[in-house]
């Protein structure tokens, strides 16, 4: 059944009737109408730990004051798309970049994983449709360019092309960069613009100082400003080890997230939607993470 995506930031809950954010403070994608939406989610529980055994009659759903049927709850194994800095300066990181890129993909299960490169030229390596053996394969034959700069806005730009391409409810665009300039060539402003089309989820992880790359600190300031208004994560990293850890910590967020399905009547508009769980003293966490 089609639905309508809404995205919950810091919805709150505990027994039946909790009181979320109004949606009109989320971002939302008006990609689908018809006879369902769909929220993304996490449960926690009252020690700020993810909770994934839980189904449909465990939620509930109120739109301007009226309950709405749940009709599934599923994990949320989304597409990923994994961007990976392959410009010179990530010659000095690029093993741990690899190992922590393989670690990831491993730890996130069965889902449709595709990798673009960012080096001179941005390529897409590894297209959604790839079986994950060819994927780990391709991961695993990268190297860095000695002669190329990191085009990393480029290279988002094209993996926001691909999720608008395939259509996709929701996505995740994962960027490993670890170069401090970025060598985008002409406008930032239609790349950005890709990025904020596509309603992907953006998180970034940045080696050193590349939150100041590129044409002075506006584009990356607006990548961290898409990063956030999409309810993904922005992290400095300091050492190129910390790679794997920030991504073991975005794996754990990205296997508990779950996706709600509910019934709506046809034509009507999400107004002032409400979140709950029945689960004594556990809470409802949206794209920003727990309240």
């Amino acid at each position: 059944m089609p639905g309508r995506v809404i995205r919950f930031a810091l919805t709150l809950a505990a027994t039946l009737a909790a009181a979320a954010v109004p949606a009109q403070n989320q971002a939302t994608a008006d990609t689908q109408t018809g006879a369902s939406r769909f929220a993304l989610v996490t449960v926690l529980d009252p020690r700020g730990k993810p909770v994934v055994d839980v189904g449909a009659d465990d939620f509930v759903v109120q739109e301007a004051g009226a309950a709405r049927e749940i009709l599934s709850v599923r994990p949320a194994d989304y597409p990923i798309l994994l961007v990976i800095d392959t410009g010179r300066d990530a010659r000095a990181d690029f093993d741990l970049i690899k190992k922590a890129a393989e670690r990831f993909i491993e730890r996130l299960g069965p889902r449709p994983v595709g990798i673009v490169t960012a080096g001179a030229t941005p390529k897409t390596m590894v297209d959604l449709e790839e079986e994950r053996e060819t994927v780990m394969t391709r991961l695993s034959e990268l190297s860095a360019d000695p002669d190329a700069g990191s085009a990393m806005l480029q290279a988002g730009a094209l993996a926001a092309e691909t999720a608008l391409r395939n259509h996709l409810l929701f996505s995740a665009i994962v960027v490993l960069s670890s170069s401090v300039a970025d060598a985008s060539q002409g406008s930032p402003d239609p790349l950005l613009a890709s990025l904020v089309d596509s309603n992907a989820i953006l998180h970034v992880l940045a080696h050193r100082s590349v939150q100041t790359a590129g044409s002075g600190s506006r584009p990356a300031a607006a990548i961290r400003a898409i990063s956030e208004q999409s309810r993904g994560e922005y992290t400095i990293i300091y050492s190129a080890a910390s790679f794997q850890s920030a991504l073991d910590r975005l794996a754990e967020r990205l296997t508990t997230e779950l996706l709600v399905e509910y019934i709506v009547p046809v034509g009507s508009k999400p107004n002032d939607v409400k979140l709950g769980v029945r689960l004594v003293g556990a809470r409802v966490g949206g794209l920003g993470g727990a309240p």
